[in-house]
């Protein structure tokens, strides 16, 4: 699959008199990470549904895998795989039971053979005749997402898929993600962690209003925001005086002999710091690069600090059962 594995134009949709999503457009590259971002109540989990056939949508035009989501229904979700919130496991059925299951909905075959795949590859093949109940939060999550690629989807919807997961499990978790995209997937990812957009999208859309109040790279997000600086640190007072006197916008501190300078934090603007250190004989014994985070976008963008919540509207989650259907 080459160029956009989705397309949104004009996304829309409404429960009652409230406005979800009033005209959006996403657009997300093959073989890409594709995070979505916003407050609780942002609609997320709306657009969530409406790209995996799971809801209508009120206006706009969606195209998954090069298929309309309205009129090519079946042809988008023989393409797709879909991880919501928490875990689609039948805590009744073993690991392998489970993506039996999934096989045969699926109808995926010689269906023995990808199971047996999918449990080695998820490190979960001395689990596989044990119930899924048993399972740790860590281990649950990675049979849902070995769940998810029966079949071979090429696009992966990834709706919250670490919440309630520890800092070990939760990296695991990227892990795979990073494979799935080595390996070709595009992964569409909401998530309630801003450090997981950062560490793993290509490109993050923030959602806030039924709007995209942005969209970008994480390092070009965090270059909307001000704040961003270098920090110079000095043993010697007079390179701290010479660099002090010559240096336009600087902030002071004569007691701890430190500049604090304005940047973007880019290659450009290093470059020229250091070339005028350079070129003026001033040594500087250290230098950090202070630049804004998520944290600071999602503030600038939203008006409120990230609240780390769960849900972020109304609507349903779906089972990736419902979607091999």
């Amino acid at each position: 699959m080459n160029g956009s594995a989705i397309a949104v134009s004009g996304l829309r949709k409404a429960y009652g008199d409230h406005v979800v999503l009033d005209g959006i457009d996403l657009e997300v590259a093959a073989g890409s990470v594709f995070s979505l971002l916003g407050p609780n109540g942002a609609g997320k989990t709306t657009t969530v549904n409406i790209l995996t056939t799971l809801a209508e949508a009120d206006a706009g035009t969606v195209r998954v895998a090069g298929h309309d989501v309205a009129t090519e229904t079946r042809r988008v979700r023989a393409a797709i795989g879909v991880t919501g919130q928490f875990a689609a496991v039948d805590d009744l059925l073993t690991g392998r039971e489970n993506l039996r299951l999934m096989a045969d909905l699926r109808r995926v075959r010689p269906a023995a053979r990808v199971v047996a795949g999918l449990l080695e590859r998820f490190g979960l093949t001395e689990a596989a005749d044990k119930p899924a109940a048993s399972y740790s939060g860590g281990m649950r999550r990675k049979l849902d997402l070995a769940m998810t690629l029966v079949g071979d989807p090429d696009i992966i919807f990834l709706d919250e898929p670490t919440t309630g997961l520890d800092p070990r499990s939760r990296r695991t978790m990227w892990d795979i993600v990073r494979q799935l995209v080595a390996d070709g997937t595009t992964i569409f990812l909401t998530t309630q962690y801003l450090e997981e957009a950062d560490e793993l999208a290509d490109r993050i859309a923030v959602l806030d209003g039924g709007l995209v109040a942005a969209e970008g790279s994480a390092d070009e997000l965090k270059r909307l925001v001000p704040g961003g600086h270098v920090r110079l640190r000095f043993t010697d007072p007079a390179a701290y005086r010479a660099a002090a006197g010559a240096l336009r916008d600087v902030t002071a501190d004569d007691e701890a002999l430190t500049l604090r300078i304005p940047s973007d934090g880019s290659q450009r603007e290093l470059r020229s710091l250091l070339d005028w250190l350079d070129a003026a004989g001033v040594q500087a014994d250290e230098l950090t690069v202070h630049t804004p985070d998520l944290d600071d976008v999602f503030l600038s963008l939203t008006g409120r600090p990230h609240p780390g919540g769960a849900s972020d509207d109304h609507t349903p989650h779906t089972s990736p059962e419902e979607i091999a259907r």
